[in-house]
């Protein structure tokens, strides 16, 4: 492909460069805007230097994508509401036989929720289970957090939803939801079985721990309960002062008018202590009925709130069901999120104030900006030299192509990288047959997110388990760049190698 005019090329080159150091390294010192306001500067630089329109500037923008985005976003906002991240973390720890069986849960959960609610999302509301956790057993948290980390992002390969370069590359691939299913699934659940062995190996000795060694937080939380569970009978007051057998002698008869007095004036001692039994009677009574009016409110609660958390689990069955079946996912997923909506009965806002619109402004800024940077020339004249060498009719091809996403995808970042590789590579694997094209696409969404593991930097997810873990309160803890690189190096290249193998 023939490059642009130089003063496009190098303008163009200016806007992007600005926009990855921006969107890699949010926070520079001379600029510290963060991403989406970076994103938003490099398409307006686009505009601004000419490389693109104003009409084409909007025409860059993916609305399918955006809508896929802001739909599963609305969907996961609901099934939080309805306790299922909650589950979820309960499930880490629920008769747990140990930290190396606690690490093969995180992956494992990690993984399948990922799959279906997108990676970062799953990081977000696992890491403060897995930090306390972690600290029950007294345990460093790193192997946990790379755990999590790692095997959201593997797990996310599996589904069109899972992260957002696999939602570009079935939108612009025309890859069903099933079909990409079928294609990554058995590379994704040998990818992540990989991924458990790999940190096993590695923190062994760090996961091991003595049988006799006590656990002082479930013994402080199981005598919580405990305390929190005894019953205390109550006890009638007006009856503490009052003895039964001195009663009973006092009334017996005697023609001692001192006596009798005295029975008269015992007798006029219990009649008010009688009407106070009664009154105390009629107050029990009284607040029973509360109780079970109260009891029956409880219960009327629960059961809709229970209808409700089963209408939630119900209609995110059906908008999965209706991918898997070729619905359009873009419609499937703001169908349902709509539906959710509605059967709230609730003001929205709320709820939909919580989807993250900072991100979809960030694509919208993306799609302009790499569009842009296609406009220059560089990007197909890079590819032009590599595509005699990456095609994907021979294993060395694939090989090679594969180490240019992974590096692209550290590099760039794992979607501006599929936006500016995806259509070249699609079109080269078409010219040997459509079969191949859709493994082009597929192998392109396998490398890219598998590529996130290789460093602390690579992907959204790693940086979310770093930032919540590093924020959490009481439980604060730093995952470091060499620790995450000392592990993810020698993951990234053993999945990602192993899973090619069974792309199909």
């Amino acid at each position: 492909m023939a490059l642009s005019p130089p003063p496009t090329v190098v303008l163009g080159s200016l806007a992007f460069a600005i926009f990855w150091v921006l969107a890699v390294f949010p926070s520079v010192p001379f600029l510290p805007i963060g991403r989406t306001a970076g994103s938003l500067l490099g398409a307006m630089l686009m505009v601004i230097f000419q490389v693109l329109s104003p009409d084409q500037a909007f025409a860059a923008i993916d609305l399918p994508i955006l809508g896929l985005l802001f739909g599963t976003m609305v969907v996961t906002v609901f099934l939080e509401r309805a306790d299922m991240f909650k589950y979820l973390g309960k499930l880490l720890s629920w008769k747990s036989k140990g930290p190396k069986d606690l690490l093969c849960r995180i992956c494992l959960i990690s993984a399948i929720s990922s799959a279906f609610f997108t990676n970062d999302t799953s990081c977000v509301v696992l890491t403060e289970f897995v930090l306390k956790v972690a600290r029950q057993h007294n345990l460093p948290p790193y192997p946990f957090l790379l755990a999590l980390a790692s095997s959201a992002n593997i797990g996310s390969s599996a589904t069109p939803i899972g992260n957002p370069q696999n939602l570009v590359i079935a939108i612009q691939g025309k890859i069903s939801f099933g079909s990409f299913l079928i294609g990554i699934l058995p590379a994704m659940v040998v990818g992540v079985v990989v991924n458990v062995v790999i940190l096993l190996a590695m923190y062994w000795r760090v996961l091991t721990i003595h049988k006799d060694e006590e656990d002082p937080v479930s013994e402080v939380v199981a005598e919580e309960e405990v305390i929190s569970h005894q019953f205390s009978p109550a006890t009638m007051s007006y009856f503490t002062s009052f003895d039964c057998q001195d009663c009973n002698s006092s009334l017996e008869p005697n023609n001692d008018l001192q006596n009798s007095s005295q029975v008269h004036v015992m007798r006029n001692q219990i009649a008010p202590s009688a009407i106070e039994v009664q009154m105390s009677l009629s107050s029990t009574k009284d607040s029973t009925t509360n109780s079970k009016e109260e009891g029956k409110d409880y219960m009327s609660r629960k059961w809709k709130r229970i209808l409700w958390k089963s209408c939630v689990y119900a209609i995110t069955l059906l908008m999965l069901t209706a991918m898997l079946f070729g619905v359009n996912m873009a419609w499937a997923a703001i169908a349902a999120a709509i539906t959710l909506v509605v059967l709230d009965f609730k003001d929205a806002g709320p709820s939909i104030e919580k989807v993250s619109y900072s991100l979809l402004i960030f694509f919208c800024g993306m799609f302009i900006t790499v569009d842009g940077f296609k406009k220059t020339g560089i990007p197909g004249a890079l590819w032009d030299l590599m595509e005699p060498y990456s095609r994907i009719d021979h294993a060395s091809g694939i090989a090679i192509l594969a180490i240019v996403i992974l590096v692209l995808s550290n590099l760039a970042s794992n979607v501006p990288t599929v936006l500016l590789l995806g259509a070249r590579v699609a079109a080269s694997a078409a010219a040997i047959s459509k079969e191949d094209e859709k493994k082009a696409w597929l192998i392109l969404a396998w490398v890219s997110t598998i590529a996130g593991n290789f460093s602390l930097l690579g992907s959204a997810a790693n940086l979310v388990v770093c930032e919540q873990a590093r924020r959490a309160p009481n439980l604060g803890y730093t995952l470091t760049f060499w620790t995450h690189l000392k592990f993810g190096l020698p993951s990234t290249l053993i999945v990602t190698a192993i899973g090619l193998t069974l792309i199909k």
